[in-house]
């Protein structure tokens, strides 16, 4: 978010937030990384980010060069100094807080400012300021001027090896006098007082003049120490060659007044680095790194960039990991009293720790647990974490459409950082944590990549072992990690990704389930959260059961356990106003929870012919489907509405043409065919439906308006149709068994090859739903419309 411009007849005073450090300077249009870990300005910056706009005043404070030189450089053992005059506005588009306590900014530089005044006492801390934006102007002399600087960087940058030469180009290239007199002012050494006097001068012939002056003086440098080295190279052995070079650039540091005594942080380093015990291609890129930092100025951009890099570096867990719990009973009881059932998950990370214990290299599984929301995907993973005695990482990826979300930046950019996977793994300070990537199916493609081909390398475990960040671009290792990837559905996960996931559904609950789930997790939290103690609060079986059956129907427990929040808060209100003891009764849910939401209406919707329940399955879990079909005067042509996908478009046009192929067997007369156009219809017309389990329900829905009579509301159907009217079998038995049981169907209809998913249903829903395989549509058709095809069925 940028900063509107700003001519001089608009500029009005106005308070902003204000960010004062030592010499702290930023020209328009750069960007600055700077790190803040002073309590009062954290607090001032927390307050600019929470603003819209972002801005914050950016204005230097003086130093006295004696009195640094008299503390050893060390700015943070100076007085704060008084406010410079000018200074430059600023926004913040990017901030991060370091696990230290500090605060690392990108700054981003708008227009100039001159200080009015500033409530240095308060925090945060507010300054009035003038806008003072530059006016940029061409005449001979800035000519002449912009072109004597572009001759002098030119001569400098030949003299210095590692001068970028996209900088030395965008220099000669540039059109704009002032926007090079300021890129030229964060990149050339120079005193900070000079530096100051090209922000502060309001002519643009003056700032330029100041900066050449600063060009001729560095180029006079350069050239001495080419001089010198050019005498001195083959004299001097490489050891005394780098001791000259040492030397020499010590000198030219105080002659410029940058002799600023960093050599203890640089030491500090090179012990750090030293005692890391990195890997080797880790270490020798360190080295280098640290060698460029000790050539660099502190006040120099880069110097921060490399700095940051290296800190990265170090604070990476290379080695660092944490003991598994190999107790496979502790992990079992662990596993049980977080959450209810989930026996095949379970099952599957006993499995895993008892390998480990066997195999102590195994590497890591990548497990992804599918289901609606609401079953306990999430909070899974924090248990899984918890039985083997690791570290929990969750990382969201819901709404993530930048691939370098995953893999980080090249440092090449400005505001460059690491990607999200090792960033995390740096805050966790260990390199075998359970790493959850919640929400793997929200991930979308755009025009800056795709994040899930980023993944592929994550987790892969033939190839995490060597995973590279962008930022980092060194190889870490990713193998020890246990990734745990949660997804409501698996059609918008990429099928390459799709086939590194060990797949573990966890499908809805039953009733009975939610009541344990309700009793032993969520109403003891609840209870707890709201501050009641024990035995201030009771909710009865039977209301309990009324909460679940009258006023949430889904398959996990989330809104189960926000009903029983209201009902918690309610109570709560009443303990407060000094009641000892609140029972809740079914009969009490009507004033509490108010009116039921939950209600059957199979019955009503399904009284009329044509109109059929069918079963699907949604990113939320089970639900039933009504299919509604109207037969009216036409040439037997067949309508669908209802935002139809083309997978069912073609179900229903199958359906279609079986009913019309058969009608004669049906008990249809075939000139009632002839002299009808039939409508099908899906209600709920804004959500897009698609797939081929609603095959029997359309043909049945059409056979029903045909022959006009209507459909047993008590049975509900799911199975993809032939042409030659053969059920085949469908996905989701249990969701959508389920959603039938929770609106009170008594006979489900299922693909005859469904029959061992329908056996391992449990034993409450079994009993209490009638379950009906049929391989035939005839037989699909007897059962709901007691109509029994004469003859065989052609198709």
């Amino acid at each position: 978010m940028s900063e509107p411009p700003v001519t001089p007849a608009e500029a009005q005073p106005r308070d902003v937030y204000l960010l004062a450090l030592p010499e702290l300077l930023l020209f328009p249009g750069q960007f600055l990384p700077v790190v803040v870990d002073q309590p009062d300005l954290i607090r001032t910056v927390d307050a600019a980010f929470a603003e819209t706009e972002r801005l914050v005043a950016v204005v230097p404070r003086a130093v006295d060069p004696a009195a640094l030189e008299a503390v050893g450089g060390d700015v943070s053992k100076l007085a704060p100094g008084p406010l410079r005059e000018v200074g430059t506005l600023a926004t913040i588009p990017r901030m991060r807080r370091a696990s230290d306590g500090s605060m690392q900014l990108l700054l981003h530089g708008q227009h100039r400012l001159r200080l009015l005044d500033a409530a240095e006492g308060a925090v945060p801390v507010r300054a009035t300021i003038l806008p003072a934006p530059d006016q940029p102007h061409s005449n001979d002399t800035v000519e002449a001027l912009s072109r004597s600087l572009q001759q002098t960087f030119a001569r400098m940058a030949e003299l210095i090896p590692q001068t970028n030469e996209e900088l030395v180009q965008t220099v000669q290239n540039t059109d704009s006098p002032l926007e090079m007199v300021y890129l030229l002012a964060v990149t050339v050494r120079m005193e900070a007082a000079e530096r100051y006097a090209v922000l502060a001068a309001d002519d643009l012939e003056q700032k330029l003049r100041t900066m050449l002056k600063v060009l001729r003086r560095e180029l006079d440098l350069l050239e001495l120490g080419s001089k010198l080295q050019s005498e001195a190279a083959g004299e001097i052995s490489r050891s005394q060659r780098e001791y000259f070079l040492r030397q020499q650039l010590k000198a030219i540091r105080q002659e410029l007044g940058e002799s600023g005594d960093d050599g203890a942080e640089l030491d500090e380093l090179r012990d750090r680095l030293e005692a890391a015990a990195l890997p080797e291609e880790a270490l020798t890129t360190a080295r280098r790194e640290l060698r460029r930092l000790e050539q660099i100025p502190q006040q120099a951009a880069e110097y921060h960039v490399i700095r940051t890099y290296l800190d990265l570096i170090l604070e990476l867990p290379w080695n660092s990991q944490t003991a598994d719990d190999l107790d496979l009973r502790r992990a079992q009881r662990v596993l049980d009293e977080d959450h209810w059932g989930l026996a095949k998950v379970k099952d599957r990370i006993l499995e895993y720790l008892a390998v480990r214990k066997l195999k102590q290299d195994l590497r890591g599984p990548v497990l992804c647990f599918v289901g609606p929301p609401g079953v306990g995907k999430t909070s899974l993973g924090q248990s899984i974490a918890r039985s083997l005695g690791r570290q929990f990482v969750r990382l969201s990826l819901g709404g993530v459409h930048d691939e370098a979300e995953i893999r980080g930046h090249r440092r090449t950019y400005i505001g460059a950082m690491p990607g999200r996977v090792i960033e995390s793994l740096r805050r966790c300070g260990v390199r075998n944590p359970v790493f959850m990537l919640d929400e793997i199916d929200k991930v979308t493609a755009s025009l800056h990549g795709d994040p899930s081909s980023a993944l592929l390398e994550v987790l892969d475990p033939a190839q995490n072992n060597t995973f590279r960040d962008n930022y980092l671009d060194l190889p870490f290792d990713l193998s020890q990690v246990l990734f745990i990837t949660t997804a409501n559905v698996l059609q918008t996960v990429q099928p390459a990704l799709r086939d590194r996931l060990e797949l573990l559904e966890i499908e809805g609950y039953t009733d009975l389930e939610k009541q344990q789930i309700a009793r032993r997790y969520l109403l003891p939290r609840q209870v707890r959260d709201h501050g009641l103690q024990g035995g201030q609060f009771e909710l009865t079986v039977p209301a309990l059961r009324r909460v679940i059956g009258a006023y949430t129907r889904e398959s996990g427990v989330r809104n189960l356990e926000r009903q029983i929040g209201s009902l918690c808060r309610k109570a709560a209100r009443q303990v407060a106003g000094g009641k000892e003891r609140v029972v809740v009764r079914q009969g009490d849910l009507a004033g509490l929870l108010g009116p039921e939401t939950v209600y059957n209406e199979v019955a009503a919707r399904t009284a009329r012919p044509g109109v059929v329940t069918g079963l699907s399955v949604t990113a939320t879990g089970g639900d039933v489907l009504f299919i509604e079909a109207l037969r009216m005067p036409g040439t037997g042509q067949l309508k669908l509405t209802g935002q139809l996908g083309d997978v069912m478009r073609e179900s229903a046009e199958a359906a279609f043409s079986f009913v019309r192929a058969n009608a004669t067997a049906l008990g249809v007369a075939p000139e009632v065919m002839a002299t009808s156009d039939f409508h099908l219809h899906v209600p709920a017309g804004g959500i897009p439906k698609d797939g081929p389990s609603a095959g029997i329900t359309m043909a049945t829905a059409l056979l029903s308006a045909l022959l006009e009579r209507p459909v047993d509301p008590t049975v509900a159907m799911t199975g993809e149709v032939t042409l030659t009217g053969q059920v085949l079998p469908i996905g989701g038995v249990k969701e959508k068994v389920l959603a039938a049981r929770r609106a009170g169907i008594k006979t489900v209809l299922l693909p005859a090859r469904n029959a061992p998913e329908a056996a391992q249903l449990p034993a409450e829903v079994r009993s209490s739903v009638e379950l009906v395989t049929v391989d035939q549509l005839p037989v699909v058709f007897q059962r709901a419309l007691g109509v029994v095809v004469s003859g065989p069925a052609r198709g």
